[in-house]
């Protein structure tokens, strides 16, 4: 099969692209960097353009049978999306699989929330084959948070409502599935772990799996935004202190079926956070 992965040289599409790596499919990744492109395996084959400019996109959308869509959190994030979607549409793509965001419908006011809606409703309307994976709140969060964890904080202000969050690796074993199989096609899939976790809660898994004292530094989104200001956009910044502003008060928390559904794509029941903490300890030492 021939596969294009649009956003695979990130957190999520580095791990994707693992997976899909040999199993027989041809792999071609549209990057915006010449650098990166050069630095790919001898099995994948590199394309350098932007979804901004859909000339410089288009080669990449040649002779593929699927595209794994992964649009970035930019301000042009929806041009982007449905720009990738008409490319596909006009090279003969069969089917695009979407990383969208869980429930996503249901906090439009969060801007990255919105833009993953106006992306899917582009695909539909596309006439494509489609499947939506839909991840909770990443566990692999945590690895931009080392600093303060070490220094006994944690300071993602996820509040006490609780979120469903997933390990990275669950969505990437999804992608796989579902690029090798037309059985989930149509269906938006939502991507969550076993458990519900609450800022304290994370705190306290924290300390017990590490071995030292961390504790959560509460819901104060006017200090959170106060710190990334100096190491994010403005713009990026205040969309990340609603869409924590929605978590604190309605959480985001997977229902039974959805899990039934999710461990029937993954063949098996999705990642723990403790298990996710186990596997990456060194990280934190």
């Amino acid at each position: 099969m021939n596969l294009l992965l649009v956003g695979g040289t990130g957190k999520v599409g580095q791990v994707v692209r693992e997976h899909l790596q040999g199993r027989g499919h041809s792999i071609r990744i549209l990057t915006t960097s010449a650098q990166k492109a050069s630095e790919f395996p001898e099995d994948i084959e590199g394309i350098v353009g932007d979804l901004n400019d859909k000339d410089s996109a288009a080669p990449a959308f040649t002779d593929i049978d699927v595209v794994f869509l992964l649009t970035a959190h930019t301000q042009q994030e929806v041009q982007q999306g449905q720009n990738a979607v008409e490319l596909a549409k006009a090279a003969g793509v069969k089917k695009i699989v979407f990383q969208s965001i869980h429930l996503a419908a249901n906090a439009p006011e969060v801007e990255h929330f919105l833009s993953k809606v106006l992306i899917e409703e582009a695909i539909e309307e596309s006439g494509l084959d489609y499947v939506f994976i839909s991840p909770n709140n990443f566990y692999q969060n945590e690895l931009l948070f080392k600093d303060a964890i070490v220094n006994h904080v944690y300071n993602q202000p996820i509040g006490s409502v609780g979120l469903s969050r997933v390990d990275v690796r669950d969505i990437a074993r999804v992608v796989v599935n579902v690029i090798e199989t037309d059985e989930f096609n149509g269906q938006n899939i939502a991507l969550a772990g076993p458990d519900v976790l609450t800022g304290e809660q994370t705190a306290q898994i924290l300390a017990e799996e590490l071995g030292y004292d961390v504790q959560y530094s509460g819901d104060d989104l006017e200090s959170f935004k106060k710190t990334m200001y100096q190491f994010l956009p403005t713009w990026m910044v205040d969309d990340w202190a609603t869409m924590y502003d929605f978590f604190q008060r309605e959480g985001l928390i997977a229902t039974a079926e959805q899990l039934v559904v999710l461990e029937n794509v993954l063949g098996r029941k999705p990642i723990t956070y403790r298990e996710f903490l186990k596997d990456n300890v060194d990280y934190f030492k």
